[in-house]
């Protein structure tokens, strides 16, 4: 299983279904378990879930800084 790409795939779905946010936000173990639908030692899931917030923090960051940077007309 290529772990990275998961961490992307889950991103993705987390940015775009703010329902399965909520999920992950309440339950980020319980979501991250269920989604890759396979058994992972408990630091690899404590793994797979830190690189998913920081990813879903960092495009949050992204975007809203991204509205300073726009060239205005």
């Amino acid at each position: 299983m290529d772990i990275k790409a998961k961490i992307e795939e889950i991103v993705e779905k987390l940015k775009s279904d703010k329902d399965l946010m909520k999920k992950f936000k309440e339950d980020p173990s319980g979501l991250i378990k269920e989604y890759i639908g396979v058994d992972i030692p408990e630091e690899q899931l404590d793994q797979v879930v830190d690189a998913v917030k920081a990813k879903v923090s960092l495009d949050k960051i992204g975007g809203a800084l991204g509205g300073l940077f726009k060239k205005k007309d």
